[in-house]
């Protein structure tokens, strides 16, 4: 589930400013006209996640903001709180109920993402097949498959209404399918810098890969 929710905001950063060449079609038109010149994304979300026998359905509430070309910050509500941090370099990932934070190299978080590709046309095209799915449920929709040797979903289907990108469906490597839908959309409203700075909380444990401060003597 954690893995999920990294996987899933890091590509939300590709809806940023574009999309990779593919057959023109309503939801390429839809994803245009919801990318072009966008550089920075509110809104809020509800995700489920259904097990590969379809069972076992879990649902969580939250709100994101996304900045191009690399920062964001999901932040999970309820039924549970969890926060996750992408500051440019590193992905923060901070459990309060375990009061644990792990950090990763950011650029491994996002390789072959779903959204990343919303902020890089020509990743895009690089990572990912791109094709029209049709319209079903009252969306537009396109389907990312991974270009990727070790791909880390199966495809990831993203649908689109005439407010913009609605819905994203994607299916991992062991079956699992998460379903989110997005809500409450405001485009390049100013975001504070702080949003994506993350310090981990006094007493919280720090694993993974953590930046090494300087220990260079400040020159005047």
């Amino acid at each position: 589930m954690k893995r999920s929710l990294v996987l899933v905001a890091s590509a939300l950063l590709l809806s940023l400013t574009g999309f990779a060449q593919a057959a023109a079609g309503p939801a390429r038109a839809k994803l245009d006209a919801f990318a072009t010149g966008l550089h920075s994304l509110t809104g809020k979300f509800t995700q489920s996640l259904t097990d590969a026998n379809g069972s076992g359905s879990k649902t969580s509430t939250g709100t994101l903001a996304l900045e191009a070309p690399r920062q964001f910050r999901w932040e999970t509500l309820t039924p549970y709180k969890q926060t996750i941090v992408a500051d440019g370099s590193r992905v923060w990932l901070y459990d309060p109920d375990l009061e644990q934070v792990t950090v990763r190299v950011q650029s491994s978080e996002e390789s072959h993402s779903p959204l990343t590709v919303l902020t890089d046309l020509k990743q895009m095209d690089k990572d990912f097949q791109v094709a029209e799915q049709g319209e079903h449920d009252g969306l537009s929709w396109l389907r990312l498959t991974s270009t990727a040797k070790d791909p880390q979903f199966d495809y990831a289907d993203l649908g689109f209404d005439a407010n913009g990108l609605a819905r994203m469906v994607f299916r991992d490597q062991l079956g699992a399918t998460t379903d989110i839908r997005f809500s409450a959309w405001q485009r390049n409203a100013p975001i504070a810098p702080a949003t994506f700075n993350f310090v981990p909380p006094p007493g919280a444990d720090v694993i993974g890969d953590v930046p090494v401060l300087s220990t260079q003597p400040i020159k005047n």
